[in-house]
């Protein structure tokens, strides 16, 4: 289960997620900021609530980072431990910009 919600001020979009992002749930999100991003040049993930992230979560965000590459800036912020770790350990911490 994931709960997604969905901030936008002027050109910076924030969703903040709740709960598993996984196989079930990441097409969830990736439909969400695909409609969302035209202007946006912020894009932030708010991680505080989120428990869990598998490799179809991490493939969600790799796309995101890929378009906003071109258009802005994404950061993750607020990821617990246990997502760092994931993170740390997929190497994607290396490719992401995460407060």
């Amino acid at each position: 289960m994931l709960t997604i919600n969905k901030n936008v001020e002027d050109s910076k979009l924030t969703f903040t997620l709740e709960g598993r992002l996984d196989t079930t749930t990441s097409p969830e999100l990736e439909a969400e900021y695909s409609t969302s991003l035209e202007g946006v040049t912020e894009l932030v993930f708010d991680f505080e609530k989120l428990e869990y992230i598998s490799s179809a979560g991490l493939r969600v965000l790799l796309s995101a980072q890929k378009i906003m590459n071109k258009q802005g800036s994404m950061v993750i912020r607020n990821a617990s431990e246990e997502v760092k770790e994931i993170f740390d350990v997929t190497g994607f911490s290396d490719i992401l910009d995460i407060e």
